[in-house]
């Protein structure tokens, strides 16, 4: 069984493992079940495929499903848009053309000139495996300075799990490190030979228990919008909302701002943050980040 394969099979595992049993429709029939979840022949009947061909996918082996046999599959594990993406790209990849991954993230000059007039608002662009490929300088007052790193430790996943001040930041630090696993989880499964991304990986899983127990549990996670609770080192505890923006010119860059609801505490203390970096010398564009 190659790699593609057995993430495939993980996942279907796993999913079939989380499904909700009242949910699903099914009879309940009184038997007692060692483990929760569904059945692999109980997957199969939701699906409409026979029991021998959801095994035979289940174990990894090489057939490619159709795209109306993988719905199915989605809908009777009950998965969210995230997941049924992440189905397709596993179990579309041995057989079909492989996407070639890009050898460089660049942000367009435009870009950084976008993030720098959001002067109230922190703003930050994020590319592939979660590389953080420009910043403004409110961003880098609330999280951390990118810019000073070296380009190929700009990653929010590899501060978010390595650098103690980003669980000094997050008040519910697992929620969000955990969302991350699951955002890079699913960018893997877009681009399954990321070299840079699975060797990514291969660090974070032998340097962060938690970040290997959650790869292990093969969740995916589209961040869309949310809310973010901190403990600031300079301006104190404050909540901030995000929501992401998908760029129709490159599908792998995604920009996330960052606002505080008006006349609450927490607007001021971003203002007492936007007050304090007025200092901070602004930074130019950055140099691109590759894969080399």
């Amino acid at each position: 069984m190659d790699r593609l394969n057995h993430e495939l099979a993980d996942f279907l595992r796993r999913a079939r493992s989380k499904v909700d049993l009242a949910r699903s429709g099914l009879p309940l029939d009184g038997r007692l079940r060692r483990v929760p979840g569904l059945r692999r022949e109980e997957v199969a009947l939701l699906a409409g495929v026979s029991p021998d061909y959801y095994t035979r996918l289940e174990q990894g082996r090489r057939i490619r499903p159709s795209a109306a046999v993988l719905d199915a599959i989605a809908r009777a594990l009950d998965l969210d848009d995230a997941g049924h993406a992440h189905l397709v790209h596993l179990a579309g990849a041995p057989a079909a053309p492989r996407r070639v991954t890009p050898t460089v993230q660049r942000a367009r000059p435009g870009l950084h000139q976008l993030l720098d007039s959001l002067d109230g608002h922190p703003a930050l662009l994020l590319g592939r495996r979660t590389d953080v490929l420009a910043s403004n300088r409110l961003a880098r007052a609330l999280f951390a300075d990118f810019d000073a790193l070296r380009p190929a430790e700009r990653g929010y996943a590899r501060w978010m799990f390595l650098d103690p001040a980003a669980r000094e930041l997050f008040v519910d630090w697992e929620e969000h490190a955990r969302a991350c696993v699951e955002s890079l989880r699913l960018d893997l499964g877009t681009y399954p030979d990321d070299r840079r991304a699975l060797d990514l990986v291969a660090e974070l899983c032998a340097r962060s228990p938690e970040f290997r127990t959650w790869w292990e549990a093969h969740g995916v996670h589209q961040r869309t919008s949310g809310t973010k609770r901190l403990r600031h080192p300079v301006v104190g505890e404050l909540t901030v909302q995000f929501e992401t923006l998908t760029l129709p010119g490159d599908r792998d860059q995604t920009l996330f701002l960052y606002t505080t609801e008006a006349g609450t505490s927490s607007r001021e203390a971003m203002d007492l943050l936007a007050s304090w970096t007025l200092g901070v010398r602004r930074r130019g564009p950055r140099d691109a980040l590759d894969d080399r």
